[in-house]
């Protein structure tokens, strides 16, 4: 089954079902989701107030940047909380298809915020290579910038995982946020050292790569996010949806076959052919294990929507016959 998740349950005739994660799938990922950003929040937000105090102390610019840009990590928390649980409500008239887009739309405002944070960096940056000012409590600087590391990267490592195994392309790409915040701390460690050794423009110099890293960061986020809007998948799922769909017996050819994401799961089209002296009630005995072969294949499919054609140079004269090339 892979990344799926078996959940055995009795049919309405009292027999012996089981069902293949759907539903339930998605709302076990959107629990594990909710509390993954809880645990990044509290975290970060941590981090951020112990280097929030050290920037008090001794006005460096090059921490001040690495504190905005985890302070805003931590913010982004926020919204993929309030996606996860919108996401978890039942779809109605007017939203037919559920609320899941609702993740789709916190990654959009995660790309906004992190560009502001990149934005306010370099302001701050450029501001203290024109007018420089005397960075004190070196040492703390440096231990804060550690801890700054440590906090992201745990957390990032901790994000991405939870990510990938739900299959959330916001939260994995404010996982790959929060581990260059970690990497951008070393660039404060790298200014505060060279403070140490008596240049004093190293501290905004590093605020200026950390800006730049984040712009990298934005950059990836950037894809990510809008590939799922535009409902693009990884190059190898459709083709896997239609080796899978071609390998059920009675499939004489998969005419087409489209999957796209609505948050955290995945969801897949199909037009498959069948011998035209099939029954209806045989052929979609043919579609029906069509889906199911697609569900054992495919982690985090919620499932398939199947639609029949006849094989072979039957003339077709429906009323649809006028719209068809």
């Amino acid at each position: 089954m892979g990344a799926l998740e078996n959940v055995e349950r009795h049919d309405d005739h009292g027999g012996r079902g089981h069902a293949h994660g759907g539903m339930d799938v998605a709302l076990a990922g959107s629990a594990r989701g909710i509390r993954a950003v809880k645990v990044s929040l509290l975290a970060l937000g941590a981090t951020a107030g112990l280097q929030a105090l050290i920037v008090a102390l001794s006005g460096s610019v090059a921490l001040l940047a690495d504190t905005i840009h985890n302070a805003t990590d931590a913010l982004t928390a926020i919204p993929l909380w309030v996606a996860f649980v919108v996401g978890r409500r039942n779809p109605t008239k007017r939203y037919s298809y559920g609320y899941e887009r609702a993740e789709d739309l916190a990654g959009v405002l995660i790309v906004l915020v992190i560009a502001a944070s990149a934005a306010v960096a370099a302001w701050e940056a450029v501001n203290r290579l024109i007018e420089p000012r005397e960075i004190t409590h070196l040492p703390w600087v440096m231990a804060a910038a550690i801890v700054g590391f440590a906090g992201n990267e745990l957390v990032a490592m901790y994000r991405i995982n939870v990510g990938k195994r739900i299959g959330s392309a916001a939260l994995v790409a404010d996982g790959h946020h929060a581990r260059t915040d970690g990497l951008t701390s070393l660039g404060v460690l790298a200014g505060a050292i060279g403070v140490a050794l008596g240049y004093d423009r190293a501290d905004p110099i590093a605020g200026l790569v950390i800006t730049v890293a984040i712009l990298v960061v934005l950059w990836h986020a950037t894809k990510t996010v809008f590939r799922r809007i535009l409902d693009g998948t990884d190059e190898t799922t459709v083709p896997l949806v239609e080796s899978v769909a071609a390998s059920v017996k009675g499939v004489e050819h998969v005419t087409s076959a489209k999957a796209r994401w609505t948050g955290h799961a995945l969801n897949a089209e199909l037009e498959i052919q069948v011998r035209p002296e099939l029954t209806v009630q045989d052929a979609h005995l043919i579609a029906e294990e069509v889906e199911h072969e697609l569900l054992h294949a495919i982690p985090r499919l919620r499932g398939a929507t199947v639609h029949i054609d006849p094989h072979g140079p039957v003339h077709y004269e429906g009323p649809m016959a006028h719209h068809r090339t």
